[in-house]
């Protein structure tokens, strides 16, 4: 009648064993997508996987608006367009870069050269005529007018037509000097552009730096994070692991739970209706003890009194006592009237059960199954030990990842950064000391061109108002000859300065112009990217085999993966360096693996939850049990309320009252109150002891109802619990532990996916890299080769236009001036 009668031992199936290897051996990739794995009780819960932190870059902003220089651009770029249609020479720039010491002595190559900046040449040459010859006319207008010729002589002949060429002179030179002041305006505003643009480029290089440097800080911990969530999958396996008793030992429990506890609920009530039974039982028969004595002694004085009450009907003196003898008879049913039922078969089969002890079976099989988790921890223990062996050397492995890639080559470029950080900061006061006598240059060229044009417009103004057009010309206002005067200045200052000038357009001219064809043109068409992707161009710069790549790669390639902020795996090609697949596979600890499973025998035996005997016991105790519906002692409690005795004694005492003889008459009046005595001792113990005790028989008969019920539950649910025990403990155990080993995988199997993409789509992504690219061409191209091509452009505007201004200038001033000689017109 045991319950842990039979034991039987399985064995972990290959497959299982197999499902684990490869869990444990994929230990590197698992963790951040645990979330997808499918639900399954025996996983933990693991923590979620954080995702990476990309930098978000964000170019240097302007401290204060920049002023807008870009409003000659067109005019500039269409003119050095014309001066230079030819796209970027890249044979050329090769050829000089391979001979750069033999360039003069190759004819060949200055030829190209001269060929390829003959629109430069062209302009230059105009430009030298312009600061040859201005001097030289000027010199000698400058004589001939001391020798009164060449409008020298003070003599202005009168004609019908001297007010119209007087007013078309005035517009022409007022359109004139207007176009001027025009360029003049462009030259203030380009050389502020310019100088706010050199203000703000140290601290804008300053910002780029920083975040380029973040970049490069923020792409080790980028790998770092990638490595460090590998390493919370080892923990969190490696504490599962730990745990392996507890997690897979609840979990076959819970499959026998829903079986076995419902088997086991009803053990426990049945154990508890048979005590009930027994007590009820022990009850029963201490009030059918009760009763029996009260019987016995009733019979007794029944038997005694009817003897008396005999004899005394019997003596001849009693008179008309033969009249009573029939009431004797009731007397006699009295003593048959009462029937104990015979309860020892179903007390005995009470004791039987209860000698089971059906709770300390319960308890049995509750601690059996309570010891599940410790058996499975018990003989996982060396295998448990192995694996985390196992992982240790998994866990060296992964720490590879961050010695594979060339994080190295980005610490020297941080280290160069700030180097070169720390340079212009120590040259900035420098820069901006020469960024100032710049400026201050500049504007004392453009206030020299606005004293022209101040010169011209006074001119233009005080001459037309002290101008009288009939008056003698010898005797105009000193106001109208003071306009000519302006005028005439302003031809003298044209002439002193503008070929100074034209030689700083002409510097300029060739320094940004070329500067613009050569570098800005082909940057923002990605020429120059291409060009500086030629092998040889840069002595000692291949990027490719820097990094330790077996194929070249292109700057201008990955200047484009930068513009769409595609990751360093992608862009630098880190496939050839760094074979992924091969260093985040460990499939080579998986025969290991395989061989410490096979070897585990996990113990676990099956069990019988009630023998054969028990069960034949409780079918007799339910058989037994029936016998409790036929007890029903009613009708006898009803017998017995029906008898009256105190009629009897009436019709006594009335025959007592005939009697003449006294001690007839005495006896029967004590016989009278004997059985007076006696239908008390019914009415007050007899019929109450009865009623108790068909109390205690229906209370009986209602438990040996429930207990048909609930041994019929169990013998049904047992048989159940017990079938599926002995068919399914194996195929549970083997289950359970595969959903164990199908967790631990599933834990590799997602961080795999999330370190592959992690690193391939995610890691080092080189947007700021382009942006700083981008705001390199933004501050040399559109701040200062812009702003510089806008100033030049302007003065060599101002420079054009002096030649008509001098010219329409000098013969204007003619028309205000006060002349020596009169000439009339009539």
């Amino acid at each position: 009648m045991g319950l842990c009668d039979s034991v039987r031992f399985w064995r972990w199936q290959h497959g299982s064993a197999g499902a684990f290897r490869a869990g444990v051996g994929v230990l590197l990739l698992g963790l951040s997508l645990a979330q997808s794995i499918p639900s399954q009780a025996v996983c933990r819960a693991v923590a979620t996987q954080q995702n990476l932190t990309e930098y978000e870059y964000q170019g240097p902003e302007d401290t204060e608006e920049t002023p807008n220089s870009g409003f000659l651009s067109a005019f500039v770029q269409s003119f050095l367009h014309t001066v230079q249609p030819n796209p970027l020479p890249k044979d050329l720039i090769l050829e000089l870069v391979q001979d750069v010491n033999k360039v003069l002595s190759n004819q060949d190559l200055v030829k190209e050269v001269l060929v390829y900046e003959v629109g430069f040449l062209v302009c230059a040459a105009i430009g030298v005529l312009y600061i040859v010859l201005m001097p030289l006319v000027g010199f000698f207008l400058a004589c001939c007018r001391c020798c009164g010729n060449c409008g020298g002589k003070m003599y202005q002949k009168q004609s019908s037509s001297i007010h119209c060429r007087r007013r078309t002179l005035y517009w022409s030179t007022f359109i004139t000097t207007a176009i001027i002041l025009a360029g003049n305006i462009c030259m203030f505003k380009s050389n502020e552009a310019l100088k706010v643009t050199v203000d703000q480029t140290s601290e804008g290089l300053s910002e780029t730096f920083d975040h380029i440097n973040a970049f490069l800080t923020a792409v080790p911990q980028e790998v770092n994070h990638v490595v460090n969530e590998s390493y919370k999958t080892i923990q969190e396996v490696t504490r599962n692991l730990e745990t392996i008793g507890p997690q897979l030992g609840a979990e076959i429990q819970e499959q026998f739970r829903d079986t076995l506890w419902p088997a086991l609920d009803a053990v426990r009530l049945l154990d508890e209706d048979t005590n009930n039974t027994s007590d009820q039982l022990n009850k029963l028969n201490t009030s059918l003890s009760e009763l029996q004595s009260s019987v016995e002694r009733l019979q007794a004085n029944v038997t005694a009194v009817r003897n008396r009450i005999n004899q005394t009907l019997s003596n001849p003196d009693c008179s008309g006592c033969d009249t009573l003898l029939s009431e004797l008879q009731k007397l006699d049913t009295l003593d048959s009237a009462i029937t104990i039922p015979n309860l020892k078969e179903l007390q005995s089969a009470v004791d039987e059960v209860i000698k089971i002890n059906l709770s300390s079976r319960v308890k049995e099989v509750e601690d059996y199954f309570n010891s599940i988790p410790q058996r499975v921890t018990d003989d996982t223990s060396d295998v448990v030990k192995s694996s985390k062996r196992l992982l240790n050397d998994i866990e060296a492995q992964i720490s590879k990842l961050s010695d594979d890639i060339p994080l190295s080559t980005l610490n020297n470029i941080t280290d160069t950064l700030v180097k070169l950080k720390r340079d212009i900061v120590k040259f900035t006061p420098e820069l901006e000391r020469g960024e100032q006598i710049r400026w201050s240059v500049c504007v004392a060229l453009c206030c020299v061109v606005l004293l022209v044009v101040v010169c011209n417009f006074l001119g233009l103004i005080l001459g037309p108002l002290g101008l009288k057009p009939k008056a003698d010309p010898t005797k105009r206002s000193c106001m109208a000859d003071c306009g000519g005067t302006f005028l005439m200045m302003g031809a003298g200052f044209s002439f002193l300065f503008s070929w100074l000038f034209m030689i700083l357009v002409l510097v300029l001219f060739l320094l940004g112009g070329n500067v613009y064809t050569l570098v800005c043109r082909p940057w923002d068409n990605g020429q120059l990217l291409k060009l500086m992707d030629t092998p040889g161009l840069i002595p000692g710069f291949e990027l490719g085999p820097s990094l330790g790549l077996k194929s070249e790669i292109n700057i201008s390639d990955v200047y484009k993966a930068c513009e769409e902020n595609k990751p360093l795996w992608t862009t630098l090609h880190l496939n050839e360096i760094i074979d992924l697949e091969d260093l985040l596979n460990v499939s080579k600890y998986t025969d290991q693996i395989q061989s410490f499973f096979d070897s585990a025998d996990i113990g676990l035996s099956t069990i019988t939850l009630l023998s054969p005997e028990v069960k034949d016991q409780l079918g007799s105790f339910s058989t037994k049990s029936k016998d409790v519906d036929s007890i029903d002692i009613t009708p006898q409690i009803n017998n017995v309320s029906s008898i009256n005795l105190n009629t009897t004694a009436d019709k006594l005492d009335q025959l007592a009252n005939l009697q003449s003889n006294n001690n007839i008459k005495k006896e029967l009046q004590d016989q009278s109150r004997d059985l007076r005595q006696i239908q008390a001792d019914i009415d007050t113990i007899i019929i109450p002891q009865m009623e108790n005790v068909n109390t205690s028989i229906a209370g009986l008969q209602s438990l040996a109802e429930k207990i048909n019920g609930t041994v019929g539950e169990v013998l049904s649910k047992v048989g159940e619990a017990q079938d599926f025990l002995n068919t399914n403990t194996t195929q549970i155990v083997k289950t359970e532990s595969q959903k164990f080993v199908d967790c631990q995988l599933g834990y590799f199997i997602v961080y795999a996916d999330w370190a592959n993409l992690t690193i391939t789509l995610h890691v080092g992504r080189c947007g700021p890299v382009a942006d700083a690219v981008d705001f390199a061409e933004t501050l040399i191209c559109l701040d200062v080769v812009e702003s510089l091509n806008a100033f030049w452009f302007s003065l060599g505007w101002c420079m054009i236009f002096f030649v008509p201004s001098i010219i329409l200038s000098i013969k204007l001033a003619k028309y205000y001036r006060k002349m020596k000689y009169s000439d009339i017109f009539e």
